[in-house]
């Protein structure tokens, strides 16, 4: 309705009078809504007036204000310049523009030459390693030959001896790591980081004293696609004592993802040493499994004991994407060289004394693990779910 006027007659406001209206009230609600957002965003610039993380916060806040896309550059006033602040590269690159990080990089051998384009002839898919010392260097040269150019091949010498391998032509094209009296999980844990081998599909991570003779890398790799195997190994061919079932060859199928051990070995049929497991000595990864089992290797445990029960977690379901090639077998020489490294200590011999850290390694790493589940389920306001609780490897 129309207000009155003094003379007692209605005033009618036209539709454009009123449209005026509105759009001034709009207008003064946006406004005042920008002038709060920039005290506050002055304010807080003032409080942390050093601080690039805060900046790019603020940055933040304001382009999702203003209906910015800030997923892959947020850059901000410091000091009167420009800066980049990207928060989708890794950590502590966030200052580099994000077309130049590369995240991931590869075992390739380069020219020192030429075009970069034109260094590499084969991309190997895959990456094979052997630790190991020069008297096993016979077995080592037969190992190597079993596996094609679509493999990187990787030694970490333990024992310092390097120039001795040049006899074989395959070593000059290899890499070679030295370290003296270090294990293949010291070295793999520096320098097989998962963004580091991300070009391989398959990781070999094998001891030096396994005999090959009926053994060949490709067919390895298809029966392992074939039955969808994320952490694998070849089987062992009785040669001696065979600790585990697990690992036994089977003469009658490709494959086995099962077991059965002695009674009372396994509380449920899925979990180790019945399913889900396998040795350390020849463990073959997916390059998303390997991705999982390098961060579960600890810095100062460098036996690896303990990992062979604990792999499944990387996996899932770990009784199906787990499991020994029984069509591809080796055979377990058990040449103690690694121990004949160590030193002996009170009164016992160095292979004894390292044996001794291996189990008190063993120890270790099943505390830690039980203890990181228990405190992350405990943060959640849950108990260990009996399934862990009953069984902890």
């Amino acid at each position: 309705m129309g207000k009155k006027g003094n003379n007692g007659r209605s005033i009618a406001r036209g539709p454009n009078e009123t449209m005026r209206i509105i759009v001034t009230l709009i207008t003064g609600t946006v406004f005042g809504f920008f002038v709060g957002v920039s005290f506050i965003m002055l304010a807080m610039s003032k409080q942390f007036p050093s601080s690039f993380a805060t900046q790019a916060l603020i940055q933040d806040a304001w382009s999702s204000v203003m209906g910015l896309n800030t997923s892959i550059t947020n850059q901000f006033q410091l000091n009167g310049t420009t800066k980049i602040w990207a928060t989708t590269n890794p950590r502590g690159a966030e200052r580099l523009p994000p077309g130049i990080v590369a995240s991931e990089s590869d075992l390739y051998l380069r020219k020192l030459v030429g075009k970069p384009s034109e260094d590499l002839t084969i991309r190997p898919k895959y990456l094979v390693t052997f630790t190991v010392g020069i008297k096993q260097k016979t077995n080592i040269d037969a190992a190597v030959k079993k596996f094609s150019e679509n493999f990187t091949i990787l030694l970490f010498h333990y024992d310092g001896r390097t120039t001795e391998w040049d006899e074989f032509e395959w070593s000059k094209r290899a890499i070679h790591v030295s370290a003296q009296k270090q294990t293949k999980w010291w070295y793999a844990k520096r320098f097989l980081h998962p963004d580091i081998v991300a070009q391989y599909d398959y990781i070999f991570i094998w001891d030096e004293d396994l005999g090959v003779e009926n053994f060949n890398a490709e067919e390895y790799i298809r029966l392992v696609k074939k039955h969808g195997l994320e952490i694998s190994q070849p089987a062992l061919q009785q040669n001696g004592k065979i600790i585990w079932q697990m690992t036994r060859r089977r003469d009658d199928q490709e494959v086995h993802k099962e077991t059965e051990e002695k009674a009372g070995y396994c509380t449920e049929p899925h979990v180790p040493p019945c399913a889900a497991f396998l040795e350390i000595m020849a463990p073959v990864y997916s390059r998303n499994a390997w991705r999982c089992v390098w961060y579960m290797i600890q810095n100062d445990l460098v036996h690896g004991w303990g990992l062979d029960f604990s792999m499944r977690r990387c996996v899932e379901p770990a009784h199906e994407k787990m499991g020994v090639v029984d069509a591809q077998w080796v055979v377990h020489q058990s040449v103690p060289s690694l121990g004949d490294q160590g030193e002996a200590q009170n009164g016992t011999t160095a292979w004894r004394a390292v044996r001794l850290r291996c189990r008190q390694e063993w120890t270790t790493f099943h505390n830690r693990l039980k203890s990181a589940e228990k405190r992350y389920y405990n943060n959640l306001g849950m108990d260990l779910p009996v399934s862990k609780s009953r069984y902890y490897g």
